[in-house]
């Protein structure tokens, strides 16, 4: 039980990097949340609701958020072509270029220096303490759409060729295998 407890108190100075006071680069924790979070998400995940659900607030907050972020020009909002009452969030080439100043970066350079299965262990326990806090506290997380009960998979072979076609039962869309290692706000844990 201390080994657990210095964990996540080491997590806990790990969190201050990402949830800072002030601003840093002219961005509040907020703003570089949402900003990362955008840059990661998958298409379904790109509206101001899933962006209020990640940051965990308001719709009123993550409102005031994305208007910061696109009068500093790394965000825009684009009408749904399908649903002109709904907007999807991208960001810009300048938010793309200011991302490289984020300050999770210090972070994400020392994990860099451990090899592939340290990574992959130190990702791996991650997510087994956020599934067992979800399951103890009724909620879900944000995660990559591979991991997710919402995905089917459909091999099929044309010529000798082996395909693999995603699609996504919630929204009942195809999924590309690029987008499935995007973040989805609608993630639901696939049980064991």
């Amino acid at each position: 039980m201390i080994l657990a407890r210095e964990a996540i108190e080491l997590l806990g100075q790990m969190a201050q990097i990402l949830w800072f006071e002030g601003t840093r680069d002219g961005l509040r924790d907020r703003e570089w949340m949402a900003l990362r979070f955008l840059s990661r998400a998958n298409r379904f995940s790109r509206t101001p609701s899933a962006l209020a659900s990640y940051l965990g607030t308001t719709r009123g907050t993550a409102s005031f958020i994305i208007g910061e972020l696109e009068r500093l020009g790394y965000l825009e909002r684009r009408r749904s072509v399908k649903d002109k009452r709904s907007v999807t969030l991208s960001i810009t080439q300048q938010g793309k270029k200011f991302l490289a100043r984020d300050p999770v970066n210090v972070l994400v350079k020392a994990l860099a220096v451990l090899d592939d299965d340290g990574k992959i262990r130190f990702r791996d326990t991650l997510r087994h303490v956020l599934d067992q806090s979800d399951v103890t506290e009724q909620r879900h997380h944000t995660d990559v759409c591979k991991r997710c009960i919402f995905l089917r998979h459909a091999r099929s072979t044309t010529e000798g060729k082996t395909m693999v076609e995603f699609t996504c039962r919630l929204f009942r869309a195809p999924i590309s295998e690029g987008e499935a290692e995007l973040l989805c706000t609608s993630f639901e844990h696939r049980r064991q």
